[in-house]
C-alpha cells in the first residue's frame, strides 16, 4: 500500500510540474507561421499566417488552401482568407472570406466602444450582426487560448462558437523538420481539435476529424523575424 501511495504521489508531482501551460507568444512584424495539412497520408494544403506591424498595431493575415481530388480533378475544395488588427493586445479590426463547398461566407468586423460587432454570414448563408465582448479571440489558433475561454469568433463565418478549453501537459509532435517538445491543448467547440503551442508559445501543430478524414497540421519552421 506505501508503494502504491508512493507511486501516485510521484505521478502527480510530475504531472503537476508538467502541467505549466504555453507561455503567450512573443510576435512581432515578418514573422511567418507555415503549415502543410496532411489528409490520412496524402497532402491536402497549406495554412499560412504571415504578422506584420502598422502603425503600432499587429495584423494577423491568414490564408487556407486545402483541396482533394484524383488527379486533375477536384472533388473538394476549401479557401479560407482573413485579417486580423490588434492594437495592445486587443482585437480591432477583423475580415474574412471562406469558399466552402462552393458557398462563400464574408464577414468582417471592427471595435465599438465596449464591443467587438461583426457582420457575420450564418451556416445559412444569411447575414446576421454579432456583438462580442472586448476581450473576445478568434479562432485562428495562433496564439494559446486561456482556459476559461468559453466563446470565440467561428472565424469561417464570423460567428460566435461556444467552447471549452483543457491543457493536457507536454508532449512529442512533429515539427520543424524533425521532432520537439510542445505544450497541447484540446479545444472542443464545432469540433474538436488537439493544439500544440511550442516553448515560446507559437502555435506548433494541430489535429481534428473533419468528415470521416483526420486531418493533421506540420509546422515547417519555427517563426523567426
Amino acid at each position: 500500500m506505501l508503494k502504491t501511495a508512493t507511486a501516485l504521489s510521484l505521478i502527480l508531482t510530475v504531472s503537476g510540474a508538467a502541467l505549466a501551460e504555453a507561455p503567450a507568444p512573443d510576435i512581432s512584424g515578418g514573422m511567418t507561421l507555415e503549415f502543410d495539412v496532411k489528409r490520412g497520408n496524402s497532402d491536402f494544403g497549406t495554412h499560412e499566417i504571415r504578422f506584420s506591424e502598422e502603425e503600432g498595431d499587429l495584423i494577423a493575415e491568414v490564408s487556407v488552401r486545402l483541396r482533394a481530388g484524383a488527379g486533375p480533378i477536384t472533388v473538394f475544395r476549401y479557401e479560407h482568407d482573413s485579417t486580423e488588427r490588434w492594437r495592445d493586445g486587443q482585437l480591432i479590426q477583423i475580415y474574412g472570406d471562406t469558399l466552402k463547398d462552393g458557398d462563400r461566407f464574408p464577414f468582417e468586423g471592427r471595435a465599438e466602444g465596449e464591443a467587438v460587432v461583426i457582420e457575420a454570414t450564418n451556416e445559412d448563408g444569411q447575414p446576421e450582426t454579432v456583438e462580442f465582448p472586448p476581450e473576445i479571440l478568434p479562432s485562428s489558433h495562433w496564439r494559446p487560448y486561456p482556459l476559461d475561454t468559453d466563446q470565440i469568433i467561428h472565424t469561417e463565418h464570423g460567428t460566435p462558437m461556444d467552447v471549452t478549453i483543457e491543457y493536457l501537459g507536454m508532449d512529442e509532435i512533429e515539427a520543424d523538420g524533425g521532432t520537439i517538445s510542445a505544450h497541447r491543448y484540446r479545444l472542443e467547440g464545432t469540433l474538436t481539435a488537439e493544439l500544440w503551442y511550442d516553448e515560446n508559445g507559437h502555435w506548433a501543430g494541430c489535429e481534428f476529424e473533419a468528415r470521416g478524414q483526420h486531418i493533421r497540421y506540420v509546422r515547417r519552421a519555427a517563426p523567426s523575424a
